[in-house]
């Protein structure tokens, strides 16, 4: 971590001037181009750092097939931990249900089936079927879940979606984004690890049937453990695929291939690219002190600094050592100050160029010195102002 490899003493970050912590240079190698893949568009992410690594046509409105039925799962898995929905709780199929075509779960008309079996059937063998009968468990008919899944949409920032059911069916008003659906494959993994281990179940049987999962990656590469497939006429193949390595977890997005061989081929290639060109650090925990600043006015003269997340950065492989990490203030510290106040910023560097932005926050809170106390203090930094000090 960056702290550890501190080549300047630590400073005063009086107004204006900055904490500069330098590490060793090392000369550039280019990075190649992204592989050539056949899809109408693709994006490839990082899961920690949140950077892109590749992409084509990232924000164009594509078809989003059965990957809709990610925000599906994705609705449901926040009803369960908002209280409103359970993994035992028995959903009546209606005939509607039962009635949806494309690929099925094979649920039976009139017959109890348990929400997790539901969302197994979603995930792992893409039930329309299972689909439409969680979606009317949960909002009553699935016109009213779109809205829902709209709504979780519009606050994951997924500004290029529109739904308009939870199966995926072709539907000229609803659409989605590479982007968009890399940032709800993101959220699924980072708010639900105890669902998450479904996408990468290679099967699954239910009524005695054993259907399997299309994503063919799951028997090809060990550290690849999810997402999803999808395919209509009019949408190609497509397929959100994560895999983890060393630490470093990789999102790919791959819309519109020509066939099934052809989507998997497209997402090991941009995996490979990733893993093989890039790696991702944690440089600091959030909420750990990163430095002390002199606290104006204030009872405490001393105030800690730091983040409020953890901090990840995604560089060119071997190219770690050549970061740079430094923290501005916006201004002089001045009583009062709560807890959470952002006070300035950090700024990761890689030759010149900023890998990385993050505020910089207060870590406790410093309550008003008594009148005596402020009064010194304004007097010392009129005196400070006047000649130049720190």
């Amino acid at each position: 971590m960056i702290p550890n490899l501190i080549r300047a003493a630590h400073a005063s970050l009086a107004a204006g001037l900055l904490i500069l912590w330098t590490l060793t240079a090392q000369a550039q190698v280019p990075i190649p181009a992204p592989p050539s893949v056949n899809a109408t568009s693709f994006i490839l992410l990082d899961f920690h750092s949140d950077v892109v690594l590749a992409e084509r046509e990232s924000d164009a409105r594509v078809e989003p097939a059965s990957i809709t039925k990610l925000m599906t799962s994705f609705v449901a898995f926040r009803e369960i931990a908002a209280g409103n929905l359970s993994l035992q709780d028995e959903v009546l199929i209606s005939e509607r249900a039962w009635r949806t075509p494309g690929s099925r779960m094979f649920v039976e008309v009139g017959r109890r089936v348990s929400v997790e079996d539901l969302l197994q059937g979603i995930i792992i063998q893409s039930g329309n079927d299972a689909s439409v009968a969680i979606a009317e468990h949960i909002a009553g008919d699935e016109a009213v879940f779109a809205s829902l899944m709209n709504q979780q949409a519009a606050a994951l920032g997924m500004t290029g979606t529109n739904y308009t059911n939870a199966t995926g069916l072709p539907d000229p008003d609803q659409y989605t984004t590479a982007r968009d659906i890399a940032i709800l494959a993101r959220a699924i993994i980072s708010e639900f690890p105890e669902f998450y281990s479904w996408y990468s179940q290679r099967e699954f049987t239910f009524a005695d049937i054993r259907q399997h999962n299309r994503n063919r990656l799951l028997w090809r590469d060990p550290s690849v453990d999810g997402l999803k497939t999808g395919h209509t006429s009019t949408a190609g193949y497509c397929l959100v695929t994560s895999a983890s390595r060393d630490g470093m977890r990789l999102i790919s997005v791959v819309m519109g291939s020509a066939n099934e061989e052809t989507r998997a081929t497209a997402s090991q290639a941009l995996l490979n690219y990733g893993f093989r060109f890039f790696e991702t650090f944690q440089l600091y925990d959030g909420g750990v002190e990163l430095g002390r600043e002199r606290v104006w006015r204030g009872r405490d003269k001393e105030l800690a600094l730091g983040l409020a997340e953890d901090l990840f950065v995604t560089v060119q492989r071997g190219r770690y050592d050549a970061l740079q990490a430094r923290m501005e203030l916006s201004d002089r510290l001045v009583a009062p100050i709560a807890a959470g106040d952002r006070l300035g910023q950090l700024v990761i560097t890689l030759d010149g160029d900023v890998v990385s932005r993050q505020p910089l926050l207060a870590l406790g809170s410093v309550e008003p010195a008594g009148l005596v106390g402020r009064a010194a203090d304004g007097v010392r930094m009129w005196l400070d102002g006047l000649f130049g000090g720190d």
